[in-house]
């Protein structure tokens, strides 16, 4: 079994900050190492290239003079007295070695007179110089070094001319010094301090800037971890400061926010919704409770003969059977709900003639207001234009507010309805004298199984509490609004919309006229 553990994120960010910083100091040292030893080197090689070209024209200085040697005393290298070719202005450390042209030795003199001159110019590594200058019969130069008595190496600068009598090579010139004097050694170990203190100074200060520049990235990261956790923890209202930059921390908070936001949307739809869930379980439980309990008590008397009389045995069982019905209806409203809000009704929209069908729902209801004493009138006038909509739904529509209207208006009030048309929709308007609604139920009326009882008086019972959230369920699936205006004691205001057919309005106004013809007649 494999055992993962997990880091604090305090830890985790001064890793993430360490790590950072530390390749930072790499790359920064790495470059100011690489940036001296090339700066050193190349100091070195141009000292070196001046001394190689020092050492080469001092050669061919020394070489002058042995050639007149050579010619007055007989030219020949036997015939020349001894110290002949010794140079007096020799410099301090340098080595002349002169030989024939079969590489034999004439001359050495270097600055060490207690027998190193033999070990440098008897050395194979000169001898195979020398063999080389004379077979090749051209100049060299180069570096050698060799090994004192002090076993610390001594790197020489040297260089080979060929001694030329006439067109023939009588033998070479071997020039030789050390690579570097103390005043040039000075210099270069002065500029590799500089270097390298230099090197340490940007690296310093680099550091710094990388510490800065990593702090500035981490610091929102932490900021975005500890939101997260927030988030995680449930508290969904947490939000990150956005940053001025428009680079990609910018863009992660800027992403981040929204992404709080879309979800703490949804969690409070979700909670929302969960509410009214739990609303609408109340809701239900309650309002089936009331008819069940009439109907238990109704049918336990009739079975126990509680109720003798006949007639009275009669209006019980009609009483239980309008305890049914309501019992239905309430079922039938609240399966409508459901399917309007899951968008599985069907609308079967067409061009409705709103005066023909409001006359038509005034008369289903007219009877029941006649016998509370209301007066209802239709006054959408009929030149109103033709409106796309569900002629079925749209009369369930006015029959649920008119019955509504009817329901909390007191007797001698009135019930109207009206349409005006606006901005390419209808208006339809139902209002009623009755006693208005309070200001604090006002906006939650069409909600479902919401009852603004408490400042309405009814006078033929209450409904279901679906009645207004079927209503607004079928005039949003047309595309429309619904809402309403109420004054308590002076009645109330319910307007709808309805999109107007642009088939009707394109069509020629005989056309137009037809078809309301025919929709009247329908």
């Amino acid at each position: 079994m494999r055992i993962t553990q997990k880091l604090p994120k305090e830890h985790a960010s001064q890793s993430l900050k360490s790590k950072l910083v530390l390749s930072y100091l790499v790359v920064i040292l790495g470059t100011v190492l690489v940036l001296s030893i090339a700066v050193t080197l190349t100091i070195q090689n141009y000292f070196y290239q001046f001394e190689v070209r020092s050492v080469t024209e001092t050669a061919n200085q020394f070489s002058m003079p042995i050639i007149p040697v050579y010619q007055r005393n007989g030219s020949g290298w036997g015939y020349i007295p001894q110290g002949a070719l010794t140079f007096s202005n020799l410099p301090s450390s340098s080595t002349i070695y002169i030989t024939d042209s079969q590489g034999k030795g004439q001359s050495c003199q270097e600055p060490f007179p207690h027998g190193n001159a033999a070990d440098i110019c008897d050395s194979a590594a000169v001898g195979q110089i020398i063999s080389q200058v004379l077979h090749t019969n051209e100049a060299a130069s180069g570096q050698i070094t060799f090994q004192s008595d002090t076993t610390q190496s001594q790197p020489m600068v040297y260089a080979v001319v060929p001694l030329k009598y006439g067109d023939q090579t009588i033998g070479a010139l071997l020039y030789m010094q050390p690579q570097f004097n103390s005043l040039q050694q000075g210099i270069i170990d002065q500029i590799r301090i500089v270097i390298w203190l230099s090197g340490f100074g940007i690296a310093l200060v680099a550091a710094i800037c990388a510490y800065m520049l990593v702090r500035s990235i981490i610091q929102p990261l932490n900021t975005l971890t500890v939101a997260v956790e927030r988030m995680k923890r449930g508290q969904y209202t947490n939000r990150v400061p956005e940053t001025a930059s428009q680079d990609e921390l910018g863009l992660l908070s800027q992403t981040f926010n929204e992404m709080a936001n879309k979800i703490e949307s949804d969690v409070n739809e979700l909670r929302q919704q969960d509410q009214m869930r739990r609303d609408l379980i109340a809701n239900i439980a309650h309002d089936l409770a009331t008819p069940l309990t009439a109907i238990q008590g109704l049918s336990e008397a009739l079975a126990d003969d509680v109720v003798s009389d006949p007639e009275i045995r009669q209006e019980t069982a009609q009483r239980i059977g309008r305890e049914v019905q309501r019992l239905r209806r309430m079922v039938g409203e609240v399966r409508q709900m459901t399917q309007m809000e899951a968008g599985q009704v069907r609308m079967d929209l067409a061009p409705l003639d709103l005066h023909t069908l409001a006359d038509e729902t005034v008369i289903v209801i007219e009877p029941e207001c006649e016998q509370m004493g209301i007066t209802i009138k239709n006054t959408i006038p009929s030149s109103i234009p033709l409106v796309e909509a569900d002629s079925d739904r749209v009369t369930q529509v006015l029959l649920n507010l008119l019955d509504n209207a009817r329901r909390h208006t007191q007797r001698d009030g009135k019930i109207r309805i009206s349409a005006t048309p606006r901005e390419g929709s209808v208006v339809v308007t139902v209002s009623d004298t009755g006693v208005g609604i309070n200001p604090a139920d006002l906006p939650h009326i069409f909600e479902r199984f919401y009852r603004a009882d408490r400042s309405r008086t009814t006078q033929s019972g209450g409904g279901s509490g679906l009645g207004l959230a079927i209503v607004k369920a079928i005039v949003n699936a047309h595309g429309g609004q619904v809402w309403a205006e109420s004054t308590l004691g002076q009645g109330t205001k319910v307007h709808f919309t309805l999109p107007i057919s642009r088939a009707i309005a394109s069509e020629p106004p005989t056309l137009a006229a037809r078809t309301r013809s025919s929709s009247s007649a329908r």
